[in-house]
This record gives C-alpha cells, sequence and structure tokens, in this order.
C-alpha cells in the first residue's frame, strides 16, 4: 500500500513537473512573439494612418470566421481525444485543406460584392491576397495540435519567433516605401508562411495516405460544437467591427481596434498560456473530477493574480502610454483601451471554466452557453447602435456582456466539479482587493504635473511595487506559490 501511494505520488510529482515545464516554454513563446510584435506594431501604427488599421481590421473578421472553420473544431477535437492515430491526423489533414479551399473561392468571388456595400476601393484586391493565409492554417492546425497533446511547446518558440522576426523586418519595410495597408498585409501573410515552413521541420509529423470516414466522424461529433459555437462567439466578437465599419468610418475602427490589441495583448500572454496548456492537462485527468476542480482553481488563482493587476493597471496609465508609444494621433483609442481593461479582466473566469468543460467531453454544454452569451451580446450591441448611437456604447455593451458571461460560464461547474461562482469570486477576491488599491496609488501619481515620459515611468514602479508588495505583506497563497515555484526553477536549473 505504501509502493503505491509512493508511485503515485512521484506520478503527481512528474506531472506537475511536466505541466510548469510546459507553461514556462508556452510562455517563452507568447512573450517573445507578442513582445516583438509589440515592438512592430508600434513602428507601423508611427507610420501608418488609422484608416489602414481600419480596412485591415474589417477585412481580418471576414478570414477570421473562415478560419473557424479551417482550424476550430477539428483541432480541439485532437487535443481533446485520449488516444489519436496517424490516420486521424493525416484525416482531419485532408479536410482542412479541403475547407480552406471551398472557403479561399468563396471570399475570392463575395469580395467584389462586400467592398460595394463597405465603399472601401482597394479592399477586393487585399481581401483575396490575405485569404492565402487559410492554406497555411490547414497545415499549422494539426501540427498545432500534436504539439498541445504532447506538451511540446518549446517547438512554438522556434516557428513564432522566426515568423514574427521575417514578418516584421516585411512590414516596416513596406510601410516606410509608402505601402500603406499593404504592408499590414506582407506582415500578415509572411507570417504565417514563415511558420508553416519552420514548422514543417520542427514538427516531425507527416501526412500518410490514408483516410477514415468513421474516425472523423467520432471526432466530428465532439469538434462540431466547439467549431459552431466559436463560429458563433467569432460572429459575436467581429460583428462590432462590420457594424463601426459600416455605419461609421475606418479611422474610428481603426481607434477601437488600437484600443483592443492593447489589453488583449497581455491577456493572451498570461491567461492564454495557461489555458493552452490546461486543456490538454484537464483531458487528461477527465476520469478524476476532484483532481480537475483543483486544476481549475489553480489556474483561476494564478490567471488572475497576474491578470487582474496588469488590467486595472494598463487602463489607468492609458493616456500616458498612448502619447509616448504612438503619439497623439492616436489618443482618441485610449477610452475603448479603458473599456476593454475591464472586458479582458473576466477572462481567466471564463477561460477556466470553458476548458474545464470541454475537457470533461461536455461540448455540448459549451455550445449552448455560447448560444446564450452571443444573444444577449446581439442584443445589446443593437440597443447600443440604435438607441445611443456611438461607437463608445459599442464598446460598453461588450463589457456587460463580459460580465453576465463569467456568471454563465460558472454556472454548470457547480454541477460538474462542484465548483461554485461564489468559490471562484472568493478565489480571486484578493487579488481583485490588491489591483484596487494599486490602481489608487497609480492614478495618484497622475495629478502630479509631471511631463509624460516621467509620470509613466513613476506610475509603473509605483504600481508594481504597491502590488508585490502587498502580496507580499498578507502573505498571498498564490503570491507565495509563485515564488516557490520560481525558486524550484532555479535550483532545478
Amino acid at each position: 500500500m505504501k509502493n503505491t501511494k509512493n508511485l503515485n505520488d512521484s506520478k503527481i510529482s512528474m506531472d506537475r513537473n511536466r505541466v510548469v515545464i510546459s507553461l514556462i516554454w508556452k510562455f517563452l513563446e507568447r512573450i517573445g512573439t507578442q513582445g516583438i510584435q509589440f515592438v512592430v506594431s508600434i513602428i507601423l501604427a508611427r507610420i501608418l494612418d488609422p484608416s489602414d488599421y481600419g480596412v485591415l481590421t474589417l477585412i481580418a473578421v471576414f478570414i477570421n470566421i473562415a478560419n473557424i472553420f479551417v482550424q476550430q473544431g477539428f483541432h480541439k477535437a485532437l487535443v481533446q481525444k485520449k488516444e489519436v492515430d496517424e490516420t486521424e491526423y493525416s484525416s482531419i489533414f485532408y479536410i482542412s485543406l479541403v475547407t480552406s479551399l471551398v472557403l479561399y473561392l468563396i471570399l475570392f468571388f463575395c469580395a467584389p460584392l462586400i467592398s460595394k456595400f463597405y465603399e472601401i476601393p482597394n479592399f477586393i484586391n487585399v481581401l483575396r491576397v490575405l485569404s492565402l493565409t487559410l492554406f497555411f492554417g490547414a497545415v499549422n492546425s494539426i501540427q498545432n495540435a500534436k504539439v498541445e497533446r504532447e506538451l511540446q511547446f518549446k517547438k512554438l518558440l522556434y516557428s513564432s519567433l522566426g515568423g514574427i522576426l521575417i514578418s516584421g523586418f516585411i512590414g516596416i519595410l513596406m510601410a516606410y516605401r509608402g505601402f500603406g495597408v499593404w504592408a499590414l498585409v506582407g506582415q500578415q501573410l509572411s507570417n504565417q508562411i514563415t511558420v508553416c515552413v519552420i514548422m514543417w521541420f520542427t514538427v516531425k509529423w507527416r501526412p500518410i495516405i490514408a483516410f477514415s470516414i468513421s474516425k472523423s466522424k467520432k471526432l466530428f461529433s465532439f469538434g462540431w460544437k466547439l467549431l459552431v459555437s466559436s463560429l458563433i462567439g467569432s460572429l459575436h466578437e467581429n460583428l462590432q467591427s462590420l457594424v463601426i465599419g459600416k455605419k461609421y468610418s475606418s479611422d474610428m475602427l481603426g481607434y477601437f481596434n488600437r484600443g483592443r490589441q492593447f489589453p488583449q495583448l497581455l491577456v493572451d500572454n498570461i491567461n492564454g498560456t495557461i489555458q493552452t496548456v490546461m486543456l490538454p492537462v484537464f483531458s487528461a485527468e477527465q476520469d478524476d473530477r476532484f483532481r480537475v476542480k483543483q486544476m481549475m482553481r489553480r489556474s483561476i488563482v494564478t490567471s488572475s493574480f497576474v491578470v487582474l493587476p496588469m488590467m486595472a493597471g494598463l487602463a489607468a496609465i492609458a493616456e500616458q502610454l498612448i502619447q509616448i508609444l504612438l503619439t497623439d494621433k492616436w489618443l482618441n483609442c485610449v477610452p475603448f483601451m479603458q473599456v476593454y481593461c475591464f472586458n479582458f479582466a473576466f477572462y481567466p473566469i471564463h477561460t477556466a471554466n470553458l476548458q474545464a468543460m470541454n475537457a470533461m467531453g461536455r461540448s455540448d454544454l459549451y455550445l449552448k452557453l455560447e448560444i446564450i452569451k452571443r444573444l444577449i451580446g446581439i442584443l445589446l450591441l443593437a440597443l447600443a447602435v440604435i438607441y445611443f448611437d456611438s461607437v463608445m456604447a459599442v464598446a460598453l455593451s461588450y463589457a456587460v456582456v463580459a460580465v453576465c458571461s463569467s456568471f454563465i460560464n460558472a454556472f454548470p461547474n457547480k454541477r460538474i466539479l462542484d465548483y461554485s461562482y461564489f468559490e471562484q469570486l472568493k478565489d480571486i477576491f484578493p487579488s481583485v482587493l490588491l489591483s484596487f488599491v494599486m490602481v489608487c496609488a497609480v492614478i495618484f501619481i497622475s495629478w502630479f504635473n509631471f511631463n509624460a515620459f516621467t509620470t509613466l515611468g513613476l506610475q509603473v514602479v509605483v504600481g508594481v511595487v504597491v502590488y508585490i508588495g502587498l502580496a507580499w505583506l498578507f502573505k498571498l497563497e498564490t503570491f507565495l506559490y509563485l515564488v516557490k515555484m520560481v525558486k524550484n526553477l532555479l535550483a532545478r536549473s
């Protein structure tokens, strides 16, 4: 009996180490690529006009929706399934390629109609060229699924860094040469091509001449619900861009999108890293409900401890940050950034609850929740456009949806994992309280008449010191856990 316990403890320890190492590699991949992308985007934003970003944002809506059919459903099904053979990998690969071809042809021939509707002259060629990324996404989706299943996130680091460096150089060069929106097109297309090529050599997987309809159907039975859920979510998320692009102007859409990008960058790096690793880890433990709940709690508490102060702090320093990084021509994006900081602060709760549901095989429940949330979102968006008729009202409608969605996403896990919404709020409350105190200190700095550079520098320093200092003073469990984890990693290295 004692030997069995020791073996179980040893297995848990090895699994924990594997998860931690995977988190580190995924975080390095995220922070490296997004850090470089952040610098590149600043340079491009200082050169290009908001209208250029508005046009690309509008085009990206159609490509993102098409990409859902290519990448989302089957990709998640491959990750969630306990055992996957080469026939299943290859079958989904061929399905993804055919799907990308069909969708490309649809976008190619619909481009003139879309251009006429939005009255943007250069829309047709830009959409047709940028839609080529669908094919590269089809190839990468299978490789990414294999990497996620095996927690080999180190391989993603090479492809992501290579892609962002090469595409960043191409985009900046084209912007300086006066290519306008085509600089952004060149950047995105070259990024997808480079990532695809590097992944082809780093991920040792090749499609075989095999196709199984029966196995594809089994994967589809799980994946179609996620595909529809992602489609509904993407349509809702991008509906605001479609409305703003038609009803207002490409300049306003550029401000709106830029305001969303900064907080989204931070959340994707931290929360996205944790949740990408957690889906395969949750799935591996799907037969042990108590174990999944414990890992889910750790995921919510840890990501909230990092994400909440970042979102609160970013909202407080938004004006100085935009003024310094992007110049005064982008100051109109500040209010949108602050609203989206509030919106993205709820993401740790959203994603942890949804990933746990997917890992437990409840994609049917996931779909039902998406339908409910998106119907609420569409109703609020309609009210914002009809009764308030402003872009800010559109942004605020999504903030309300974020609050409602946190309740909706958490509700089923009371029954599935015995983890109620009240417990979740209780787990993140210390981080909320510390973030509030930190924001008060940061705002206090802005009352002094320092220049923008001095104000921003002091705000960042004071914010970090206050938040970490309070976490250390009150011996916050999450803070001590992270410190211990870092010490262990340093000792191991």
